[in-house]
């Protein structure tokens, strides 16, 4: 079976709420599209595809006959070319509602004070016809698309509201004795019709300015990256070429002031690098010859060269960039509500303004006809379904963006939504709490032992390790080995690994792995080994046959502020557990470093596993926090995966959550972070519903019986307007979280 593509495709034209959901159900009902979710707030669509099928082509015809439209350049491009329309479109937009409110002015200070002078009416008609039919004249083609699928949109509601008082004014204009004749006054809409186009335009404009401001977190990241790179040639020439056409291998120059242009090894030369936006520390890293450095990281003073290893797509910036992108985009599960009710919005208003405009006619007396109307344009005018489309996704991004600032990869909405609900933390110790750089302090080796046969064992078999430890042994063991071939290279998860050496099988791991294969333990290595362990020290053991050789101390410091971190933890109410596969003497003397007072040793990833799902089951939401790598079984079963990042090796994929630079502040952080957005989310949905629900009943005039109030068509366009901008700005608030 071919597997599914998932890609992300900027929307275009995309006006409101209700036609995210009309893009999403065109391209949900297209053949081989497994899944797609817009997102309004981003203007973009997540789609699942079998690319055997369809191809992004058939999917940007498919949208393009409801009226919009999908970039499907190759991913590099679409965003710049997403970002040149979206320009684009600002700057038009700006034109537009400049030229519409130089009309505008003139038009509602007439309709106000100077309807009693002579032939005003045919000048209101005169400044309303190029405001309704050419500055709104999007609001009619779009309604038109919609209509002839037999759907509709925010484009719908303006289109119907405008047309029909523009139509009737003009009839009322040149037929005034039609309604002479039956005793009523022909009352002219014009300003209204204009001014409403006028606040439309001006509340999009507004919006679209709010909604730049919550992508600004990727427009940051973006500008780490330059444009362009100093390549050394082959004879030693520096040419100046563009980011693009940097390929792996290739010898590049960076000098003082210049951003790091990919992800590289440096061969020459040195100087202090500012990583600050990967590891959260300001203080800068000295950069020798054989050192790594990262795209987007800031050189300072010295020069140097460096061997382009990760390009394009493949560094850590470019998948920081792209895991916060789609991030963004994804929907949390509170939207489902919001979408639902937008998919019906639109029909359900039409109904209510037809039931209110029917409703004035039967009951309104002689002027009933015309209040009916007048009710029937301001529901249509004031109803608001955008508002509900951009609560959700405009505070997502926010918030998304925000923790991307401070460090914290977040994978997707719903892991956003999900952490500010953790009740239990559970930490691994190795590259958590403890800083990941194990060294070995001692080694002991066995009485009457070869030690220049089985210490070039021992480092080959570490060699094959993809433990954290290992790195530490084979530096250790390396002066003294020589090359030997190993067989039957096994890892053993939570304990060591094993493989056969000259048909003898030899053994490096925990005490564990010895006494689960009888092996017999020196008395005077086990007694060492235990007295490490309760120095906070990792005892690791070698051992060939059936008897232990060896056994190494290996330390590795608990991280600066991690206790301070826990602590936070704690008095935010959260439990702190520690679990790790260590002797129990080391587990003991970590967990009394950094406050933990619920700790297991010895635990196989099995184990944690079991332990995430006993906690679960007690009612509590799990966060496990870990490497990415050795506790991905846990962390597969937890409500909350934290990944603690380690420069290019961050497990992106593996974890929901991503603390570049291990820094364990980053999780009540992320949590606080989660709690205010959800918040912030509450508080958005709440004022469009509220709006709505309070607004169209006034509208329709619900308040006539009672204290004769009508709200004018203009007043409702200016809220309707506002509306959706007051639920941006709401969630730009986050930006000072």
């Amino acid at each position: 079976m071919q597997s599914l593509v998932k890609q992300q495709f900027p929307v275009t034209d995309m006006s409101c709420a209700a036609c995210a959901v009309s893009v999403e159900s065109t391209l949900q009902g297209q053949p081989g599209v497994a899944s797609a979710a817009v997102n309004y707030a981003t203007q973009t669509v997540q789609v699942e595809y079998d690319p055997t099928q369809i191809t992004p082509d058939a999917m940007n015809r498919a949208v393009q006959s409801m009226g919009y439209g999908l970039v499907v350049d190759i991913p590099e491009k679409a965003a710049e070319t997403a970002a040149a329309i979206r320009s684009e479109h600002y700057e038009a937009l700006k034109r537009k509602v400049m030229w519409a409110v130089a009309l505008g002015i003139p038009l509602a200070l007439l309709g106000m004070f100077g309807m009693r002078l002579p032939y005003v009416e045919y000048v209101l008609w005169a400044l309303s016809t190029p405001l309704v039919w050419w500055f709104g004249r999007s609001f009619f083609s779009n309604a038109w698309k919609q209509a002839q699928h037999g759907a509709a949109n925010m484009d719908t509601l303006v289109a119907l509201s405008t047309g029909t008082a523009y139509i009737f004014s003009v009839f009322n204009l040149f037929f005034q004795d039609f309604w002479h004749a039956r005793g009523l006054h022909a009352h002219v809409w014009f300003e209204a019709a204009g001014i409403v186009v006028v606040f439309i335009l001006l509340g999009k404009l507004l919006e679209e300015r709010a909604k730049a401001g919550t992508s600004a977190a990727i427009s940051g990241l973006m500008n780490l990256q330059p444009k362009l790179v100093s390549i050394i040639e082959s004879d030693g020439r520096i040419v100046e070429t563009m980011l693009a056409s940097v390929l792996s291998g290739q010898k590049l120059l960076v000098k003082p002031g210049d951003k790091v242009p990919v992800d590289g090894i440096l061969f020459s030369g040195s100087s202090y690098v500012d990583e600050s936006m990967f590891t959260g520390e300001p203080i800068p890293v000295l950069k020798e010859k054989g050192a790594q450095v990262l795209a987007g990281s800031l050189n300072q003073k010295g020069s140097f060269q460096m061997t382009a290893q990760k390009v394009g797509a493949d560094t850590l910036l470019a998948q920081i960039i792209r895991t916060v992108q789609e991030a963004q985009g994804s929907k949390a599960p509170v939207q489902r509500l919001a979408d639902r009710i937008a998919g019906i919005f639109v029909p359900v208003v039409m109904g209510i303004a037809l039931l209110a405009f029917c409703a004035w006619w039967w009951l309104g007396g002689p002027n009933g006809f015309v209040q009916g109307l007048h009710a029937f344009v301001t529901v249509l005018v004031i109803a608001c379904p955008c508002a509900l489309g951009l609560a959700t996704p405009t505070a997502v991004m926010v918030g998304i963006g925000k923790a991307a600032e401070h460090g914290i990869l977040i994978k997707d909405a719903e892991s956003l939504e999900k952490a500010q609900r953790i009740q239990a933390v559970v930490l691994d110790k190795t590259g958590t709490i403890t800083q990941g750089k194990p060294q070995v302090t001692a080694l002991q080796w066995a009485d009457k032992t070869d030690i220049s046969i089985w210490q070039s064992a021992w480092y080959a078999l570490e060699k094959n390790s993809a433990h954290p430890l290992a790195e530490a042994l084979t530096e250790w063991l390396e002066s003294g080995a020589r090359p030997i071939h190993l067989v039957d290279v096994e890892n053993l998860p939570g304990m060591g690994i094993s493989a056969v050496y000259q048909e003898e099988k030899i053994w490096a791991g925990n005490k564990t792995l010895l006494l689960q294969n009888d092996i017999s333990l020196p008395e005077a290595l086990e007694k060492l080994a235990d007295q490490w362990a309760a120095e906070a020290s990792t005892p690791v053991w070698f051992a060939a046959g059936k008897q232990a050789l060896a056994v190494a101390a290996i330390t590795d410091p608990v991280k600066q502020g991690a206790a301070a971190a826990i602590q936070t933890m704690k008095n935010n109410g959260l439990e702190v557990f520690l679990l790790t596969g260590d002797h129990i003497a080391t587990a003991t003397a970590v967990a009394e470093a950094v406050g933990i007072q619920q700790f297991q040793a010895g635990m196989l990833p099995a184990d944690k596993e079991l332990f995430i799902k006993q906690l679960q089951q007690s009612g509590k939401v799990v966060a496990m926090v870990g490497d990415g790598i050795n506790d991905t079984q846990a962390m597969a079963h937890a409500d909350v995966s934290i990944a603690m990042g380690k420069g290019s090796d961050i497990a992106m994929d593996v974890a929901q959550m991503t603390l570049i630079g291990g820094d364990l502040n980053k999780i009540p952080e992320a949590i606080r972070l989660s709690k205010r957005t959800v918040a912030t989310i509450r508080q958005n949905l709440f004022w469009a519903f509220i709006y709505n629900v309070i607004g169209i009943p006034l509208a329709a005039g619900i308040l006539y019986p009672v204290n004769g109030f009508l709200l004018d068509p203009m007043i409702a366009g200016a809220a309707m307007a506002l509306s959706s901008v007051s639920v941006v700005l709401n969630s730009l608030r986050l930006k000072t979280a």
